[in-house]
């Protein structure tokens, strides 16, 4: 008995395995295009006077978001960068906190993705280049190099999220508890001593 089993039971596992491969091979390329904000990194660049935030993102839009953009509304976001310093006898000190607000939008008549933000005004051919261009954050000034002290360690974070408070109030509604409508990447946070 044990002799015909064996054979059946290496079937199935070659059959489960089989499954299972193609299952990861179906899933692996649409995992590249995730929906959600996440951060790849960021740096901070000084020159004489400034401290500029270098930070790369990927952003990936549900199919609410997407077909709402493409009936003309615009996609607010918002990027925030904060800098702390730690303290051992109380909160941590705020050194530094800013926003800033960056759109997509999309233009029917010119059939065109407009996107602006700290780069300025740039209109694209495709959401696939709004969004590059989205995902790119270069020589943000956020902070002046006067303000930090030599040779202490200070805590920076930053993040990007839909904001939803920018919507027509009628889609407020509906973003409020919808996953559809809900992009906000976790806070991704490091060290800078200067």
């Amino acid at each position: 008995m044990t002799v015909f089993s064996t054979p059946c039971l290496k079937n199935r596992f070659s059959a489960l395995a089989a499954a299972l491969a193609f299952t990861l091979a179906c899933v692996a390329p649409n995992a590249a295009h995730a929906e959600g904000i996440s951060v790849k990194n960021a740096e901070l660049v000084a020159n004489d006077e400034w401290y500029f935030l270098n930070a790369d993102f990927s952003v990936g839009l549900t199919p609410a978001l997407e077909e709402a953009l493409n009936k003309g509304i615009s996609l607010n976001f918002m990027l925030e960068f904060e800098l702390t310093r730690s303290r051992w006898y109380w909160l941590d000190e705020s050194i530094a906190s800013v926003r800033q607000n960056l759109r997509i939008s999309y233009h029917a008549l010119t059939r065109q993705y407009h996107f602006s933000g700290n780069s300025g005004n740039k209109a694209f051919n495709t959401l696939t280049e709004a969004k590059d261009e989205l995902n790119r954050v270069l020589d943000w000034k956020v902070l002046d190099r006067h303000l930090l002290k030599k040779g202490t360690p200070y805590n920076a974070a930053v993040r990007m999220r839909l904001d939803v408070k920018q919507l027509p109030k009628p889609l407020q509604v509906d973003a409020l508890g919808s996953k559809d409508w809900d992009l906000v990447a976790d806070w991704h946070r490091f060290t800078i001593t200067p």
